[in-house]
């Protein structure tokens, strides 16, 4: 905890190389404590890639439970996703919740793990697809009723959709879609250098164990990048992606098209989305409650000679970030 803190406070007073030096030194000692595996995840999307195919989504087309009300927001942490949640919180017809387990432990019981414990996502894959393949219609159906009732504890208004704003729940984009086909799937992405980074600042509450190291931050970016670019490719369309840094430079814009994708009707409250008072309990609960600024989207270059670890880690995940950040806009 102190030298997370002292990290800080030092690279508040623009003594970087300070700053670095106990940043690594906490995420050392927290690294120390933990038996995160980074092959796990790597098994796992490779598993998906090869067993959740088009085929096997057209085949339960239909299945599932029929409700539009939950909107989940994914990614990886520390990629806007508290801001998109905020955005949408702040229109009158969606109630913004928090990080919700509860499709993390239905998760957990597909794969015959107790979920009474702490979870991030991680699964033993065969059993979790391999059940998830041999549920009928109805089961499926049965689930999706499943969550919407386990997650009725955490709703506090009438508001007909509220938003999931749990970031580890790409990995179970397919399990959303086959119980809950009507639900809406937001993809909140942001520079990986400045994601992973921002992440290797943080003390998590729980979970998150990638977060420790940078060559492990790096190699989780890469299988989310690839399991998210599975799921465009197999489920065209199914999922919306937010790139941060499109949102701060082109606001109106990219809320439009967020509340286009979302079946809402556009509301001037989403872009004053910082004069929303909700409860908050993110990292991010602060930054959410100030305007859009550029100010923090190139923090991290400042440190770049020093992450030299997380780029090569991420591989060529930097140079295609750069190119959607390109193409969107040139669009």
């Amino acid at each position: 905890h102190l030298h997370f803190a002292l990290g800080k406070a030092f690279e508040d007073s623009y003594d970087d190389s300070g700053a670095f030096d106990h940043y690594c030194a906490a995420n050392r000692l927290r690294r120390e404590d933990l038996l995160y595996d980074a092959n796990e995840l790597t098994v796992r999307v490779a598993r998906i890639h090869s067993t959740l195919t088009r085929q096997v989504f057209e085949t339960r087309r239909g299945a599932g439970f029929a409700s539009a009300e939950p909107i989940f927001i994914v990614g990886v942490p520390r990629s806007g996703s508290t801001l998109v949640e905020q955005i949408l919180a702040s229109h009158r017809l969606v109630e913004g919740t928090a990080e919700l387990p509860d499709l993390l432990a239905i998760a957990d019981e597909l794969a015959g793990r107790n979920p009474g414990g702490p979870s991030t996502g991680e699964h033993s894959t065969s059993t979790y697809i391999d059940r998830l393949l041999t549920l009928s219609s109805e089961e499926l159906a049965r689930l999706g009723r499943s969550y919407l009732d386990r997650t009725r504890a955490q709703r506090r208004t009438e508001r007909p959709f509220f938003i999931d704003k749990m970031p580890n729940n790409f990995v179970h984009v397919g399990l959303i879609h086959m119980i809950l086909p009507h639900a809406k799937i937001i993809d909140a992405r942001r520079h990986p250098m400045a994601t992973g980074f921002s992440c290797f600042k943080q003390h998590f509450a729980s979970g998150q164990e990638f977060t420790y190291d940078l060559e492990d931050l790096g190699r989780y970016w890469r299988d989310y990048e690839a399991l998210m670019d599975h799921y465009d490719a197999v489920l065209p369309g199914r999922v919306h992606r937010v790139l941060h840094e499109q949102l701060v430079e082109s606001p109106e814009r990219e809320v439009r098209a967020l509340l286009h994708y979302c079946g809402l009707e556009f509301e001037a409250a989403c872009l004053e989305f910082h004069r929303t008072e909700r409860a908050i309990r993110t990292a991010s609960s602060e930054q959410v409650r100030q305007p859009l600024t550029r100010a923090s989207l190139g923090q991290w270059r400042r440190f770049e000679p020093k992450l030299e670890t997380l780029q090569r880690a991420l591989g060529d995940s930097v140079s295609r970030y750069e190119a959607s950040l390109s193409s969107a806009a040139a669009w």
